[in-house]
Order: C-alpha cells, then sequence, then structure tokens
C-alpha cells in the first residue's frame, strides 16, 4: 500500500507499507493480519481513495483463489471506512505512465522513480506497483476534471 498527495502539480509519496504474511499461518490469520495492516494504514493516511490492480490472472488457481481473498479483504477494508475502492488494468497503468500498454516492470518502476523525484526507484515490485496505481488513479482524476470543465 501506499499514499501519494499531489502539491501543486507535483504527486509525492507520503508512506508506504507492504504486508507480508508467512505461508505457514493459516490462511485466516493471514487473511486477519491483512486486514489490521490495511485498516490501520488507511485509518493512519486518510486517503481519498483506495487503488487496486483489476484484472489479475494467475496460471496456479490456488494462487489466484489466495490472492483473491486478500483483494476481497482490502476493498472490504476500503468499504468498512468509507473510501471509494477504484480499479486499472496493467495495460492502463503502463500506457498511462510509459505511453504504451507493452512495457516491462523496468519501465514503470523508472517512470515511478521520474515522476516522484525520488532517489532510487522502491526496493520492492510489489510498492512500486502499488506507486504506479495511485499515478494512474491521479492522472484520470486529473483527465476527468478537465473533461469536466475544470481547470
Amino acid at each position: 500500500m501506499v499514499a501519494v498527495v499531489v502539491v501543486g502539480s507535483v504527486p509525492r509519496l507520503l508512506d508506504s507499507l507492504l504486508v507480508k504474511t508467512s505461508s505457514r499461518l493459516p490462511q485466516s490469520e493471514r487473511l486477519r493480519l491483512i486486514r489490521d495492516s490495511v485498516t490501520g494504514f488507511i485509518e493512519a493516511q486518510r486517503p481519498h481513495a483506495v487503488v487496486v490492480e483489476g484484472q489479475f490472472f494467475h496460471q496456479q488457481k490456488a494462487v489466484a483463489f489466495k490472492v483473491g481473498q486478500a483483494f476481497g479483504v482490502v476493498m472490504l477494508c476500503a468499504a468498512d471506512l468509507g473510501v471509494p475502492v477504484f480499479e486499472f488494468g496493467p495495460l492502463q497503468v503502463k500506457q498511462t505512465l510509459v505511453g504504451t500498454g507493452r512495457a516491462d516492470k523496468a519501465q514503470v518502476a523508472y517512470m515511478v522513480r521520474a515522476l516522484l523525484k525520488l532517489p532510487a526507484a522502491p526496493a520492492s515490485d510489489h510498492v512500486s506497483d502499488a506507486i504506479a496505481l495511485a499515478l494512474t488513479h491521479l492522472q484520470s482524476r486529473r483527465v476527468q476534471a478537465l473533461a469536466n470543465g475544470a481547470p
């Protein structure tokens, strides 16, 4: 999870949280840890929106099922706290940040670093992906505002 804010017209990274759970724990305990972490992060950061990656497909059905459960927990946490959830697919993120839906992870990470003026790319691909989703949402809001006649 990340918190990004726009100062003037420049996006800034406020905070990030990478939730890791042990595969040795029962799935119900892992989901509880995710719930507690996500709820705490949302309560601390008080975001205007939660953005998630949609269109997730995985070859291994068991992994896809567990990821789907975690996805549902995140959406439920946001709903419980009254925060709207927006979804963007990987192609939309790549198109928005890099200009092509065929961009690779390194290109997306480079744009994340450049747009936020970070000294280095985030250490985790998951954090980089979360920032990319947040930046895509911010750009989407900007485009929508322009379409509605806002300056």
